[in-house]
């Protein structure tokens, strides 16, 4: 008999982090994948992070996971998207070495002495008692854990389609997960069919770059890239170029002329793809009028000819690929490496989960990725370290880690999940945040490092790091506000090639709430911050976590009342005997909301989709008398 404390079924980004997670917190863990090779692999685009997605890896990277490290050190480039926007909306993006991030994600994976890696594919679960009891592989060898954390991708019952054939498969080359959904369904959790997709790859050696235009990293200032880990000593490597093509009329017309071989068009897939990542063929019929799509052509390593296709996901038949990737300039004469597909999957309705990502109708049964309908490699991990992190909780009693709305895109991530009925893949947005002035992603470690530290994944240096951080941020508000700026003639000529000026003395911090100042002008101007450290990385985050706390002063304060008013509503607990059915004062609809998402909190109620706020102001009331009679 083999026994563990916990099992976690893929072994891709989800999978990655709630193995680690969970085998550094201590628990003995059984690591299955349909395939050993595959471990961290990137199937779609080789990138990590992007608008919103930034966020959710330093949130991953200040609570202890490892996404933010398995990007910093296998990146191609590294480009801060949206720089000339407020900082709410700034994303870091890293092209990444596909072959490196594999290899580096089963390094990680092999250096957990807790954790047991096996390639083989689990195709029933053991329950008793509606509580989890450990699964069971395709060989029928039984495993044995309170807990089990399925991370299923794209493989559940998955198929592909290229134009009208298809078969079996997760991801190209990949054979499909064929058995578990129906277990899942014995358990009666709801399924449905969701699909994605991904481009063509072609080879680098036969583009015309000269046709092309260069899109390349960041310029690095000072030898200092950005990073998305907080951690000291990242590694600092060569960057590669992406370019950009686009499509044209031509393009379009042989598109048009191969819908009737779409099997998305034909009826033949459904499932519903992701809203904001449409195919090729989408873009084309739902955006009829515009004359031209943008396509990125990105390095797939630095080690291989094999680039990828940005934004040309495609299901129409190879012979149609052919012809559309030829009529784009620059790739009129590109051969084809792996044709683009669509594929098509079984996922569990997130709403069957609570807000710790177990299963409702299981105990011990977790979901992670895109098994609860998320898409996109950034999601899947933040769900997977959460997953990991409740593991551990469940199994000592403990109430789940908490992220919430509030403090972080993951808990928002997870609060959307579980109380919308949401029929699409879900994609992180910074639109979906309300509170996203305040959870930007250079504060990241700021938020949520001591709640990792709680839970025990930040290391001690971590977070003596992070309380240094916090504390020179503070001490240079100070200095900045005792700093004072004379209007000196030598000043005067200073400012005036900002087109600034002062008629009276003004201090540092004033001056920085201007519109258009910043440090540099500062240091023309004699100051210096002299902040204790030889890390210059620290120094420039300390000095930037400053400038926005001074210029955004006024917008962070409303936030933070917004949350403060919102925490109200979040901290009353709706008892979870509670029996909605015999509550005649709410309306039909609001009771069957209620009964099938079985919110923990009034906030979360009120954010449930066909919830009214009068049937949830007639439930406060309802839980305040109970508590009346309780005292």
């Amino acid at each position: 008999m083999f026994k563990f404390d916990c099992i976690v079924v893929g072994a891709g980004h989800a999978g990655i982090e709630a193995s680690i997670a969970a085998s550094r917190l201590g628990l003995k863990v059984l690591l299955t994948t349909l395939n050993i090779e595959n471990i961290g692999l990137m199937p779609c685009n080789p990138a990590v992070g992007g608008p919103a997605k930034s966020n959710l890896v330093r949130e991953i990277d200040a609570l202890g996971g490892v996404m933010g490290e398995l990007a910093d050190g296998t990146y191609l480039q590294l480009k801060t998207l949206n720089s000339s926007k407020g900082p709410a909306v700034r994303a870091l993006r890293a092209q990444s070495d596909k072959r490196e991030y594999r290899a580096f994600a089963r390094k990680y994976i092999e250096r957990e002495e807790n954790i047991t890696l096996k390639q083989t594919q689990i195709v029933d679960l053991i329950v008793e008692n509606n509580t989890i009891k450990g699964a069971i592989d395709e060989l029928g060898i039984e495993y044995y854990a309170p807990v089990v954390i399925l991370t299923t991708g794209t493989s559940l019952d998955g198929r592909i389609y290229v134009g009208l054939k298809s078969y079996p498969s997760g991801r190209l080359g990949e054979r499909s997960a064929i058995g578990l959904s129906d277990a899942l369904r014995k358990l009666d959790l709801k399924i449905r069919k969701l699909k994605t997709g991904t481009p063509a790859r072609v080879d680098g050696r036969t583009i015309d770059y000269s046709k092309l235009e260069l899109h390349p990293g960041d310029e690095i200032v000072d030898n200092m890239p950005r990073f998305f880990s907080f951690k000291p000593n990242r590694p600092i490597r060569k960057q590669y170029p992406c370019y950009l093509t686009k499509t044209n009329e031509l393009t379009h017309q042989i598109i048009r002329e191969n819908l009737c071989y779409s099997p998305l068009y034909q009826g033949l897939i459904k499932g519903v793809g992701p809203r904001y990542c449409p195919s090729i063929e989408d873009k084309v019929v739902r955006f009829s009028h515009n004359p031209s799509h943008h396509i990125f052509i990105e390095p797939e390593g630095k080690d291989t000819y094999e680039v990828y296709i940005q934004g040309f996901s495609s299901s129409l038949p190879i012979e149609a690929q052919f012809k559309m990737i030829h009529s784009l300039p620059g790739l009129e004469r590109a051969s084809v490496i792996k044709p683009a597909y669509a594929v098509e999957y079984d996922s569990v309705c997130a709403l069957e989960a609570d807000c710790g990502l177990m299963t409702k109708k299981v105990k011990g049964l977790f979901l992670a990725g895109q098994i609860n309908g998320t898409s996109g490699y950034e999601e899947a991990a933040a769900q997977g370290l959460v997953a990991g992190i409740n593991a551990k909780n469940y199994l000592n009693n403990k109430d789940y880690i908490d992220l919430n709305r509030s403090n972080s895109y993951i808990g928002t991530l997870i609060d959307d999940l579980i109380t919308k009925d949401i029929d699409e893949p879900y994609r992180m947005l910074t639109s979906r945040s309300e509170y996203r002035l305040i959870l930007r992603q250079d504060n990241a470690d700021l938020r949520l490092s001591e709640i990792g530290y709680r839970e025990g994944l930040v290391k001690e240096s971590d977070i003596l790091r992070k309380r240094f951080k916090e504390e020179k941020i503070e001490e240079e508000l100070l200095k900045l506000k005792n700093f004072k700026i004379q209007p000196t003639k030598e000043n005067t000529e200073i400012l005036s090639k900002y087109n600034q000026n002062i008629d009276t003395a003004i201090n540092a911090l004033n001056f920085l709430k201007r519109p258009n100042t910043n440090y540099s002008i500062l240091k023309e101007l004699g100051y210096s911050s002299n902040i204790d450290t030889q890390d210059t990385y620290m120094i420039r985050d300390i000095q930037e976590a400053a400038e926005i706390k001074i210029k955004y002063e006024g917008y962070i304060k409303r936030q933070s009342d917004l949350i403060e008013n919102q925490s109200k509503t979040d901290n009353i607990k709706i008892p979870d005997d509670i029996d909605y059915e015999k509550i005649k004062q709410i309306s039909t609809e609001s009771k069957e909301k209620l009964i099938k998402i079985r919110p923990k909190t009034i906030g979360q109620a009120l954010r449930i989709g066909g919830v009214k706020p009068a049937d949830v102001s007639v439930l406060m009331v309802l839980i305040e008398q109970h508590r009346a009679v309780l005292k």
